[in-house]
C-alpha cells in the first residue's frame, strides 16, 4: 500500500505570537519560549524514524525545523511550499487593530469567507490548494517512509482540514498550538488524521493557539 506517514509541527512561539500581531510572510524569529518548545518538539522526535524534514524558509519555522533535524539525524530541506499565509496589508497589525481601521475586511476575515483576500494577501481558497498540492508533491516522494513537515498555524489549519474533510469555511474548534505533534497518513486518495494536537513533550507549557497569529 502506498503511504506515507507525516508529523506536521507548528513553529515554536515568537513575541509576535504573544502580542497577537499578524505575522504572515514577515520573518519573524523565535522568543526564548519559542527555542525552548524547539528543542522540546525535537527531543520528543529523536527517537522517531525520520527521513526528511520539510519546513518553511521563514525563520521561525526554520529554526525549529532546524532543531528536529539535528536531533532526528533527518535530511532538511527548505520548501516555499509551506510558507505562512499572506496576510498584505494585514501583516504588522493586531487583530484589534484590523477590526478598528478595516471593519468590513475584519467581518470577511473573521466570517472565513472562502475567496476574499487582504489587499496583497491570499484567500483561503489558495491557501488550501496550495498546502493540498505542497503536501501530496512532498508526500508522494516518500512512499513508505516518515516525514515531517514544519510550518505555520494556517498551514495545519488547512492539513487538518484537508484529513477531516471540513470546508474552508467551517468554523475551527481544533487546537493549532505552537510546537504540538500532529500525525497525518498520506495515499494518493488523500489525507487521513491519526493524532492531533499531542503536547505530552511540552509538559506544563502551555502553547499558544493560532488564534494569537
Amino acid at each position: 500500500m502506498q503511504v506515507t506517514r507525516i508529523i506536521a509541527i507548528r513553529h515554536g512561539e515568537t513575541a509576535w505570537n504573544v502580542n497577537a500581531r499578524i505575522q504572515g510572510r514577515v520573518d519573524i524569529g523565535l522568543n526564548e519560549k519559542g527555542r525552548w518548545q524547539a528543542s522540546r518538539v525535537a527531543q520528543a522526535l529523536g527517537g522517531e524514524p525520520i527521513t526528511t524534514i520539510y519546513s518553511s524558509d521563514l525563520m521561525r519555522a526554520w529554526d525549529t525545523a532546524s532543531a528536529i533535524a539535528q536531533a532526528t539525524g533527518g535530511a532538511l530541506q527548505a520548501h516555499t511550499g509551506l510558507r505562512e499565509r499572506g496576510f498584505g496589508e494585514f501583516q504588522g497589525k493586531t487583530f484589534a487593530e484590523v477590526e478598528a481601521a478595516l471593519p468590513e475586511q475584519a467581518r470577511r476575515w473573521r466570517t472565513r469567507d472562502p475567496l476574499w483576500a487582504p489587499e496583497g494577501g491570499e484567500s483561503l481558497t489558495a491557501v488550501r490548494d496550495r498546502i493540498t498540492q505542497t503536501t501530496f508533491e512532498v508526500a508522494a516522494r516518500h512512499i513508505g517512509e516518515q516525514i515531517v513537515l514544519v510550518a505555520h498555524g494556517g498551514v495545519m489549519d488547512a492539513l487538518y482540514r484537508a484529513a477531516t474533510g471540513q470546508d474552508v469555511q467551517t468554523p475551527r474548534t481544533w487546537n493549532l498550538g505552537n510546537a504540538t505533534i500532529n500525525r497525518l497518513l498520506w495515499t494518493p486518495e488523500g489525507l487521513t488524521l491519526v493524532g492531533w494536537a499531542d503536547t505530552r513533550h511540552l509538559e506544563d507549557d502551555e502553547a499558544l493557539d493560532e488564534t494569537t497569529a
